[in-house]
This record gives structure tokens, C-alpha cells and sequence, in this order.
């Protein structure tokens, strides 16, 4: 789809990337693959000290993966390759060797909540209340699972599981260590970003790659963990149970 796009900008040390998708910012595989290489890229580029990840628009974050995409799964390599793509972002995410800011405005649902989980740091306005949507047709978070315990732990996140048409409110992910602050405002929540990015700029870049990896040691085993994952949902998206569901969608 032409008017989605991934763009980035380096401004006094800062990167920040900024995604958009006209579908509730979801991401299809194309665009999933240009946020992956992006983040590599500035994990390299010397001009870029941190980075901020944000989307456009007020009111969606991220609708997670593309719907569109996932209703014309047919088999199962088909599968597990699409849900492999949040499974290679998050991974690209832990392994960049810069701190990872999250701007967070608007609903975060689904893969999105994943992403959210993968930055190093979030700041977020009020209104992004998040959720897991999975289960409800017939499928699971099993790949992003490991970002969202990493962060909130796994009796937060069976809260968030179990209960896939329910919204948790920003509050409740602050309570949660899944956000680390949260704003009334857009001026607020830009003005904090800023403000916060470029302090961590001026520090170390050895120093805070070193934190980077002492954050996230535990997360070692994710490349064995996440193909696993992956085919957990491939196989999934197949069964006689999502597709029904999935054709429930379709027909409205």
C-alpha cells in the first residue's frame, strides 16, 4: 500500500523512526521488513546515539499485524512466515546496540503491544490502553510473549491474555512496568521524549551499549524461542476454529 511508509530522522544525536499504515497502523510483512532493516542500519550509523520509535496519527499506535494478510493464509509455511515478522523485529530490537525509546500515543493491540514491550524505555499519553486480541480467534501471543512477561511479568500478562476483548488503560500498564510514564497531553508526551532522548545522547555509547546487554541477558535463548513460536500460530491460523472466526470478519 503506497501511503504506508517506515521513515527515520537523525537530529543532534537523536534517531527517531516514524511508521504509518493506513489501516490502524498495522503491518503488513513489507513494512514489518523495513522497520527491520531501519533498526539495523541506525544500530550501525554513528550519528544516531539513541533511538525513538513513534507512529503517526492520534489515536492507533499499532493494530498489530495486517489483518488483510493474515485472512489469506493458506498453509503453513505461509503461516509461520507471517508470524515470524514480529518474532524478527523484536529480535532486531534486542539485538541493536542502542537504547530504544517508545513514543506511545493511541491504542496499541496485539503485535503492537509486542513492539511496545521490545523498546529499552516508553513514554506514553493516556489514552494508549493496550490489548491482546489473539486468543479471541483462536490463536495466541506466543511470539511476542516473551517481550511482554520480559517487562510486566507472566501473571500481568495472563491478565491481559485471558481477557482479549478487554482494554487495560495506560495507568494500569504504568502500575505494571510496561510503560515507565505516562501524559496527559500530546505536548506533554513529545516534550518529555525530546527531552529525555537527548539527555541519554550526550552519555556513553559504550556505556550504554554494555546496559543494553545487562537488560536484556535473560533473552539469550529468543532465537531458538521464537520460531517455536512462530509455528505455534501457523499451525493455529489453520485450524477450523480461526478460519470460521477469522470468515466471521470477512463477511461484515
Amino acid at each position: 500500500m503506497s501511503d504506508a511508509y517506515v521513515n527515520y530522522e537523525i537530529e543532534n544525536g537523536v534517531a527517531t523512526i516514524e511508521f504509518y499504515h493506513p489501516k490502524g497502523n498495522s503491518f503488513p510483512t513489507f513494512q514489518l521488513e523495513k522497520l527491520i532493516k531501519t533498526i539495523d542500519e541506525l544500530g550501525q550509523n554513528k550519528e544516531a546515539k539513541v533511538i525513538v520509535l513513534k507512529s503517526a496519527g492520534e489515536k492507533v499506535f499499532c493494530a498489530g499485524a495486517s489483518f488483510d494478510e493474515l485472512l489469506v493464509i493458506e498453509d503453513f509455511e505461509t503461516g509461520k512466515k507471517f508470524f515470524s515478522g514480529f518474532a524478527n523485529l523484536i529480535l532486531a530490537m534486542r539485538n541493536c546496540p542502542k537504547f530504544i525509546i517508545g513514543c506511545v500515543e493511541g491504542k496499541v493491540v496485539g503485535g503492537g503491544v509486542g513492539i511496545v514491550a521490545a523498546c529499552d524505555y516508553a513514554l506514553a499519553m493516556d489514552n494508549a490502553s493496550i490489548r491482546l486480541s489473539e486468543l479471541s480467534i483462536g490463536i495466541g501471543p506466543f511470539v511476542i510473549e516473551p517481550a511482554i512477561s520480559r517487562k510486566i511479568g507472566v501473571n500481568a500478562f495472563s491478565e491481559l491474555t485471558l481477557n482479549p476483548k478487554e482494554w487495560v488503560s495506560a495507568e494500569w500498564c504504568k502500575d505494571n512496568g510496561f510503560y515507565n510514564k505516562v501524559f496527559k497531553t500530546e505536548e506533554e508526551l513529545k516534550a518529555a521524549t525530546q527531552e529525555f532522548s537527548q539527555q541519554l545522547s550526550k552519555y556513553s555509547p559504550e556505556a550504554m551499549q554494555n546496559l543494553k546487554s545487562i537488560f536484556w541477558e535473560n533473552a539469550a535463548n529468543w532465537d531458538e524461542i521464537m520460531p517455536q513460536r512462530a509455528a505455534m500460530s501457523g499451525k493455529l491460523v489453520l485450524s477450523d476454529f480461526t478460519k470460521e472466526t477469522l470468515n466471521k470478519f470477512k463477511s461484515k
